[in-house]
């Protein structure tokens, strides 16, 4: 695994760009939310940490990960968006192989949608969907002892709110 000797928490605050004049959405899913919850919990963290205002950090919830297409699209098109109250959006949700082709399908359908959202929108979209064999798995990348992905997730929204900025 690409994450098996790497701790996704680890960051050097001195090459990130200030946060505390964006503005970020986050979509959670609520399927495998013991998940999802401490995958919020690294990007909420993370973004406070690197000078994010908590007032300028604004969450939708939406049932499941394949929801997650349709939340960030809403989000985006949303009068945080209209405002130019939105830098950039994360999406976070878990899915977990189980016995059937539903784990594809819906892997499929959020990366395809979520990068879709990237190539068509102005508002970069942070993919932070775990998508691993087993609980374990996403235990140990939502806080456990490969750190967060929600984490990375924040760093990644604030270079890309950044890179949006400088390009505008």
């Amino acid at each position: 695994m690409a994450t098996a000797n790497h701790n996704l928490s680890n960051y050097d605050k001195t090459t990130i760009p200030n946060a505390k004049d964006f503005r970020f959405g986050i979509v959670v899913s609520e399927w495998n939310d013991k998940i999802t919850e401490g995958l919020w919990q690294g990007a909420f963290d993370a973004l406070i940490d690197c000078g994010a205002v908590k007032e300028n950090i604004v969450r939708w919830n939406v049932p499941g990960t394949f929801e997650l297409t349709y939340g960030a699209a809403r989000m985006s098109k949303s009068i945080y968006a209209d405002s130019g109250m939105l830098d950039a959006i994360i999406v976070i949700g878990c899915v977990i192989q189980g016995e059937t082709k539903h784990f594809d399908f819906v892997c499929e359908g959020v990366t395809q949608g979520i990068k879709d959202l990237n190539l068509s929108g102005d508002i970069p979209v942070i993919f932070c969907v775990l998508t691993d064999n087993n609980m374990q798995q996403s235990i140990d990348r939502s806080g456990g002892k490969h750190g967060n992905k929600g984490t990375e997730a924040a760093i990644a929204a604030i270079k890309m709110a950044d890179l949006r900025k400088k390009t505008k």
